[in-house]
């Protein structure tokens, strides 16, 4: 989930982050660090504009400040926006050419490769900041993270204790941890650790969420509706909560609810980056208004989302298994047929 995850860390190294970057300067340039304590300081206040006005004008007299490059990437996340995150990464890598010892440059640059989908270059920065910083708990941390996204669960769950070793003030790593246990199967300890942090200033919409999903699946559909609308009212644009809440309300054969909820996940219009992430959240929506038009015996509407759920994402067998079942409530046995064999070879792999 793209920019809203970076706002974890944001969180996690806003409050040390002013100092570094004032002092980072060099003893001559008082009025450039006067300029960048004010950006940093804007940063922190959530004033992105503010952050990238003081800047640019930092940059105007000297283009290789990496502070200056730094805080301007930081202002470019901190606005939220899908368009900044090219700009966002520019300025990190500029940042690291003009002075390769900045961690922290390296720790936001991973995260955007993160998010991005990119492991492997996240991995890499990350690897390389430790080398730097041996033993820092925001790199052991991401660097966790990044493991479990290319199979590793259980290095996840090491590298994140060790960074709560170094620092067990860092409430959000317990999220990594949680995702963790998921990940080995081990749901009782995922929520404990997600409930670690849902009570904390730390919370982000994407925690409420990864729980309201586990409790779905213990058919606890009334504390996830009560998760989905924190999510909903912490960041009202993030379509994942939409989609859980339609979920909540599919399981419960309210299939109005469920399809105004998905609605307000994917509204006419709204763009999307073209991302692993974003396939698969739209194949998701598809699916459950299937689900909300199936209930509802509207059956060739339901064919239609199936139909662009597989178009998003062609490896679900379990959607031929549907459109099979709705083919045949058409007498349409070819077409039921037909998906029945795409769902066989596609669990034979």
């Amino acid at each position: 989930m793209t920019v809203p995850r970076l706002r974890i860390a944001v969180v996690l190294l806003a409050s040390g982050m002013a100092s570094v970057m004032i002092w980072a300067q060099t003893p001559r340039a008082d009025l450039q660090g006067a300029q960048l304590g004010a950006a940093a300081e804007h940063l922190q206040q959530g004033k992105a504009e503010q952050t990238i006005r003081e800047c640019k004008g930092v940059l105007a007299t000297d283009p290789r400040s990496a502070p200056a490059h730094m805080l301007l990437a930081l202002a470019y996340i901190a606005k939220g926006s899908i368009a900044m995150v090219a700009d966002a990464k520019a300025e990190l890598q500029q940042t690291l050419d003009i002075d390769p010892e900045l961690v922290w440059a390296r720790f936001y640059l991973a995260r955007l490769y993160l998010d991005q989908g990119l492991s492997e270059k996240a991995q890499e920065q990350l690897e390389m900041g430790l080398k730097q910083s041996p033993g820092l708990p925001q790199l052991l941390s991401l660097l966790g993270e990044v493991r479990r996204k290319l199979g590793d669960p259980a290095a996840s769950l090491e590298l994140n204790r060790k960074a709560l070793d170094a620092d067990a003030t860092m409430t959000p790593v317990h999220y990594f941890l949680a995702l963790a246990y998921l990940d080995l199967k081990q749901e009782q300890p995922a929520i404990a650790e997600f409930e670690k942090v849902i009570h904390t200033p730390y919370v982000t919409p994407e925690m409420y969420n990864a729980l309201a999903s586990l409790y779905i699946r213990k058919k606890q559909f009334a504390e996830a509706e009560d998760l989905c609308r924190k999510a909903i009212a912490l960041n009202p644009s993030r379509p994942d909560a939409y989609l859980n809440l339609a979920r909540v309300y599919n399981a419960q054969h309210a299939s109005d609810k469920a399809l105004e909820a998905l609605r307000a996940a994917l509204p006419e219009g709204k763009e999307f980056t073209v991302s692993e992430y974003y396939q698969e959240l739209q194949a998701d929506i598809a699916v459950e208004r299937g689900v909300a038009y199936t209930a509802k015996k509207m059956y060739a509407l339901a064919i239609d989302e199936y139909a662009r759920a597989l178009d998003f994402d062609p490896r679900r067998a379990v959607i031929h298994r549907r459109l099979a079942e709705l083919y045949l409530q058409k007498g349409d046995p070819a077409g039921a047929a037909l998906h029945t064999k795409e769902a066989d070879k596609l669990e034979k792999r």
